[in-house]
Order: structure tokens, then C-alpha cells, then sequence
């Protein structure tokens, strides 16, 4: 039986996510606000969702896709008499951050692309890590990305990736130095273009400020 593909936020954990320690190449916070984005993104081009006034989402579809990710995306938007008081972009994906990671993780461990390790910090404190698993498919990703990096992210899923990968502060890791200057200034231009990565940056951006304010 043919696997399903992966969702835009499998496929952005994947990228994200040290195969070997199992720890986040970025920061956490953001790597969440991403995902909650990528679901956003996936939904609005399955027809479930769409956008008024740039920000605010809008139910158009409830029906499930079939999906655990996808469908447990849709079933946290607000219900149609909500949206107009709590269905900002930016709100949701700061709030649905963590189920929505967790939906990926689910996920990807039972597709063998992931293992979970239980640990201990300083042997008191509980946390979680998630290395690769028996089932490469992190390494595919990588391959995919590199490909429409070099075809100038010619679709539309390339490009929600790499501005995905900008306004999460992931793109330094993925495509560091000098020689890629110029590609990660077009994929920040991409933050500001597409609504539902523009809802990450500015939430990314957020916790900047409120960071940059605590230490002044």
C-alpha cells in the first residue's frame, strides 16, 4: 500500500528537526507558529479555509480531508459564529502551535520517520526529543528541498516551504552563508505576500519584541 505524502507540516517538522539529537534547528516557539501555518496552508488549498481582510480566517469547508493533521487543524478553527471575534491568523497559529506539532509527531512515529525518547534535564525535569527513525523520510525531504532551491522554488508548496523556513528563522540553517544572501531576501519577501506564512512572521515577530522589551 502506497503511503500518503506528506502534509506541509510533516514536511517543515522534517526539515526542522536535527535527525540525530532530535532537537529543533530553530527556536521551538517558532518551529510551532510554523507548523500551525503549514496546516494553514494546506487547508486553504484543499478548499477548507480561506482569508478576509488578510488575517482573518474563514471557514468554508468543515468536511475532514482524511488526514489526522489536516482535520485536527480543521477541527481547532473556530466554529462560523466565532470567527468574526477569535479567527485572526496570527492568534490561531500562536495558539495551535503545540497540537498542531503534535499531530505531525503522532504521525511521523507511526510512519516510522520519527522515535520518541523520554529524558530527564539535570534528572528532575521531563522533556522529549525526537531523532530519526527507521524510515528515512527526512532525507527525501531534504533532497526535495534542495531541488526546488535550485529551480528557484518554482511551485506554489516550494515557496510556502522556503517562506515558511524565513519566518521561522530556520532559513539560516538550511541555506547558510554569503552565497545564498540574495535567495533568503526573496523568501522573506514571501513572509509578507502569503497570508498564512505573514500570520507565523508576525507572531515570530511578536516574541521578538516582547524578548527585546523584557531585556531593555
Amino acid at each position: 500500500m502506497t503511503e500518503p505524502p506528506l502534509t506541509l507540516p510533516e514536511e517543515l517538522l522534517l526539515l526542522a528537526l536535527d535527525p540525530v539529537g532530535g532537537r529543533p534547528l530553530n527556536r521551538g516557539a517558532y518551529l510551532r507558529y510554523g507548523l500551525a501555518g503549514a496546516a494553514l496552508a494546506d487547508l486553504e488549498g484543499a478548499g477548507r479555509i480561506t482569508v478576509e481582510g488578510r488575517d482573518r480566517i474563514v471557514v468554508t469547508n468543515p468536511l475532514p480531508l482524511g488526514d489526522p493533521v489536516l482535520d485536527g487543524a480543521l477541527a481547532a478553527l473556530p466554529e462560523p459564529a466565532k470567527q468574526r471575534r477569535g479567527g485572526t491568523a496570527r492568534r490561531w497559529v500562536r495558539g495551535a502551535g503545540r497540537p498542531v506539532q503534535e499531530l505531525c509527531l503522532r504521525r511521523l512515529e507511526e510512519r516510522g520517520a520519527l522515535r520518541r525518547e523520554a529524558r530527564r534535564a539535570l534528572g528532575l525535569f521531563p522533556y522529549e526529543r525526537f531523532p530519526a527513525g527507521p524510515v528515512d523520510l527526512a532525507g527525501p525531504a531534504r533532497e526535495r528541498f534542495a531541488a526546488a532551491l535550485g529551480a528557484g522554488f518554482p511551485d506554489r508548496r516550494s515557496r510556502l516551504l522556503a517562506a515558511l523556513a524565513s519566518a521561522t528563522d530556520l532559513d539560516r540553517r538550511l541555506l547558510p552563508g554569503r552565497e545564498y544572501r540574495t535567495v533568503r531576501r526573496e523568501m522573506k519577501r514571501w513572509t509578507r505576500e502569503i497570508w498564512t506564512v505573514h500570520a507565523v512572521e508576525r507572531a515570530v515577530r511578536q516574541d521578538k519584541e516582547a524578548a527585546s522589551n523584557a531585556a531593555s
